[in-house]
């Protein structure tokens, strides 16, 4: 068996193996002293797992450089180590097992990922482990139903700070290293322990509550110590603990809080327990918009909902994944809206979240929300629009159906039956159930057992509402009427509707706006006098999340190819320079740009590239001075000027300081870097002047930002450089991976690189088979050639039926994306 076979467990053979293991605790002892020396790749890991079998033999999961002994019950065995499973045979009813191994560090984010920090020199430590890397740092078993307690022993250099789940307990040593052990966690998975270590940048404060307190702390790193906006943090994670603690009645139960902040990071964020980590883009170096701030705080309300909904109460397998993902997702948005200053948390979630949803929901290999997940290849790419954006846009639903008093009840219930254990579907619907006295079989399998979204129109004369896909749902229709040139809600209509078509009785009005409040997941379609009303008023209207949905309705028309691509720019140049809520304004304009580039016919493509950049560049004249949308139209102009140079002039000038940037405009190193960038796409600013810009910024983001401007600039030889260095250079770390693969498509210019359109199906399945999942789905997933026609990816599959599923289904989705933008441009011809 190869080791990426032998890597990918199965569904089968881990319920069997939780069938007959009953594990208890595990010991982890890390020595982490080498971290600081570049030319160590390696690190030592001794493990001890104690637990009562029923069979004779078994597995233990590792991936690391190597494992050096195996001893049973005080017995050194062989090693039979294939490089993922550790075998061992000879068990008895209760047994110990020690490990020793080396781990290897990391530079993808996956397992102990180590960063060495171009400012200072000084080196990182944090792991990231989900859904099955712990594996990297341990000998475990790499199951969520398979909870243990765990006891860290990390041995460090002295002077670092040093953190785990647990507070630490006893620290010992001297001289150049340390050694501390942390307190044993109460029983959790082996995805969710974690490791950091490092120089960083620490503060703490604290939350009470009825005699109760947590400790909290908050990590960056050194050199991002004076970006660290700290009180921000802790005024929202104290917003929080108080929300939670109440709405579940299940005290914190982890002890401290703390929050880091890390650098490389391959996602948002992770809910370890008492040590939750972040991507430090969440540290702003320079300006942020309100919708930046108001992100952070989802996030960090997401990842708390967590303690309860994913660590307390874990899924057995990932077929339920949604039982923690989607509520964390849904209750990111109610906590920010419900508890913190951000009360328009849902209008950011209807126009952007929903988004995602309603995009990978259109896919051929959509999944319900309650999914099948036969292994871990199919796990990992499950954290995707329909676990976390559609399950949190159901669970909107759920409220309206059962009443928020009934949910938060069912939820209390579920804490309280299955602490600390493992749950499946039936689980939750029981609580549901039994605190709302409704079906929730039948909502169940309405909604979390189905695929698809339902479009919802209504019929010309408007006595009929129109449901394609039809599934229960409970909503409202808003009438919206023009009164002295604005849009006014005038009467807003509720409705339960099931079938294809629901006779309604809806009051006259220039806009009706099916489901206002945004309470079901559903595309809804503005009929043409509506359309026409929000063409005159759309940014009139007063109500913030009322804007978002008809802003969302508009996007979906456009993708679906029913709203031509022009006539959407139109409506967005007319209103989003009237857009306040910024959220919504990043929206759209990142969708008007996608348009642009996707969706306008080959033919006036050029024309509308130009018309864009004009949009832009006039939206940033006119934004009020200092404010977040000023920042969203400068982003903006980086993006359309990066594939049209009539603009490159005055941006090279403001960049060097010949022209004045607009009034209360940044022009910080985030801003500066966008803008170089979009120069050295078109051709305007080559390599001195990158690497100039590099000498103003020599820092970890600066220099991730230098690769993706030098891989930009339009040359054949320079774009060669990157499509090889993408494939081939495994020192890449993952951000500067995603830098080059940006480089490489940098400017929409086809031209420039059609002509690694073979080689592209001639690599990805071989990189599947060599590389580790994440490095390997950035590089199917972002090197998939935008070609005129599906021959060449029609032929791939055709070829490759026996390809690893995930694989396959990778590629059959940037298909699916390849043939919209296709079936659209025609559309707009």
């Amino acid at each position: 068996m190869s080791t990426n076979l032998a890597a990918n467990l199965s569904r089968e053979e881990t319920a069997a193996r939780s069938a007959a293991i009953s594990l208890h605790s595990i010991r982890v002892e890390l020595d982490v002293t080498s971290a600081t020396r570049a030319d160590e790749s390696g690190f030592l890991t001794s493990t001890t797992l104690r637990f009562d079998a029923t069979t004779d033999e078994t597995w233990i999961d590792f991936i690391g450089e190597a494992v050096e002994s195996v001893t049973l019950n005080g017995i050194q065995q062989g090693v039979a180590w294939d490089g993922a499973r550790i075998r061992v045979s000879g068990l008895q009813q209760s047994n110990e097992v020690r490990i020793d191994a080396v781990g290897s560090y990391s530079r993808s984010g996956e397992g102990l990922h180590r960063f060495t920090d171009p400012v200072d020199g000084a080196t990182y430590l944090y792991t990231q482990y989900e859904p099955a890397d712990s594996r990297r740092v341990m000998a475990c078993f790499e199951q969520p139903d398979m909870k243990a307690e765990y006891t860290f022993v990390i041995t460090a250099p002295a002077g670092w700070h040093v953190l785990s789940n647990q507070s630490a307990v006893v620290t010992t040593g001297g001289g150049a290293s340390q050694t501390v052990e942390f307190a044993p966690t109460k029983r959790i998975s082996s995805y969710i322990t974690a490791v950091a270590a490092g120089p960083y940048h620490r503060v703490t404060s604290t939350w009470t509550k009825n005699e109760r307190r947590v400790d909290l702390g908050a990590y960056c790193r050194a050199s991002l110590a004076e970006h660290f906006d700290h009180d921000e943090i802790f005024e929202i994670t104290r917003q929080g603990l108080d929300f939670f603690d109440e709405a579940f009645a299940f005290a914190y139960p982890w002890g401290k809080y703390d929050q880091i902040f890390v650098p490389e990071y391959n996602l948002g964020a992770m809910e370890n327990p008492g040590l939750v980590t972040f991507t430090e883009a969440y540290v702003f170096r320079g300006a942020a918009t309100e919708a930046q701030r108001e992100g952070r705080a989802n996030t960090i309300l997401h990842e708390m909902a967590h303690m309860w909904f994913g660590d307390l109460v874990t899924m057995t397998w990932w077929d339920d994944l949604w039982l923690k993902e989607s509520f964390a997702d849904y209750m990111g948005s109610h906590v920010s809206a419900a508890a913190t200053r951000f009360t328009d948390a849902w209008a950011s979630f209807a126009n952007r979240r929903k988004a995602w949803a309603y995009e990978q929901d259109q896919l051929p290999t959509t999944h319900p929300i309650v999914a099948d997940i036969p292994d871990l290849e199919a796990a990992k790419l499950n954290f995707d629009g329909i676990t976390y954006a559609k399950g949190a846009s159901v669970l909107k639903q759920l409220v309206a159906f059962v009443g928020e008093d009934a949910f938060f009840e069912g939820a209390r219930a579920y804490f309280r039956d299955h602490a600390y254990g493992n749950t499946t579907l039936n689980d939750l619907l029981v609580a549901l159930e039994a605190s709302s006295s409704r079906d929730m079989r039948a909502w169940s399998t309405a909604w979390l057992e189905t695929t698809g979204v339902s479009t919802l129109t209504l019929d010309d004369d408007r006595s009929t509402l129109v449901q394609t896909d039809p599934r229960p749902h409970r909503l409202r229709v808003g009438a919206f009427s023009l009164e002295d040139g604005a849009l006014v809600r005038t009467a807003t209509v509720e409705l339960d509707i099931e079938g294809e078509r629901t006779p309604v009785e809806l009051p006259d009005a220039d806009l009706m706006l099916i489901n206002d409040g945004d309470l079901t997941y559903a595309k809804a379609r503005l009929d043409e006098r509506s359309l026409k009303a929000a063409e005159r008023g759309l940014s009139t209207i007063d109500d913030a999340l009322a804007r978002g949905i008809i802003w969302s309705s508009l996007w979906n028309a456009t993708r679906d190819g029913e709203l031509p691509a022009l006539r959407y720019l139109e409506i967005v140049r007319r209103h989003a320079p009237a857009e306040g809520h910024v959220g919504i304004l990043a929206g759209v304009l990142g969708n008007a740009a996608f348009t642009v580039e996707h969706y306008v016919a080959d033919e006036v493509r050029a024309d509308a590239r130009a018309m864009w950049l004009e949009t832009v560049w006039e939206g940033l004249e006119q934004a009020e001075p200092g404010s977040g949308s000023q920042l969203s139209w400068a982003r903006a102009l980086g993006h359309a000027a990066s594939v049209h140079d009539a603009r490159s002039g005055s941006i090279a000038g403001m960049l060097d300081g010949s022209i004045d940037a607009p009034e209360g405009l940044p022009l910080d190193a985030d801003l500066r870097w966008l803008w170089v960038e979009a120069l050295a796409a078109v051709g305007t600013w080559g390599k001195d002047r990158i690497r100039e810009e590099l000498s103003r910024d020599d820092t970890m983001s600066g220099r991730t930002a230098s690769v993706e401007a030098l891989a930009s600039r339009p040359k054949p030889r320079v774009r060669e450089e990157a499509w090889r260095a993408a494939w081939e250079d495994e020192s890449l770390t993952n951000d500067h991976l995603a830098a080059t693969i940006a480089g490489f498509r940098a400017g929409g210019r086809r031209d420039l690189i059609e002509r690694f359109d073979a080689d592209y199906f001639a690599r990805i399945r071989p990189v599947w088979e060599a590389r580790s999942i994440e490095i390997a789905r950035r590089l199917v997933r972002g090197l998939f050639p935008a070609t005129p026609t599906l021959d060449a990816v029609d032929a791939w599959l055709a070829a490759n039926e026996d390809a690893p599923a995930s694989l396959r289904r990778i590629v059959i989705e940037q298909r699916d994306h390849l043939a919209r933008d296709l079936s659209v441009r025609s559309r707009n011809n």
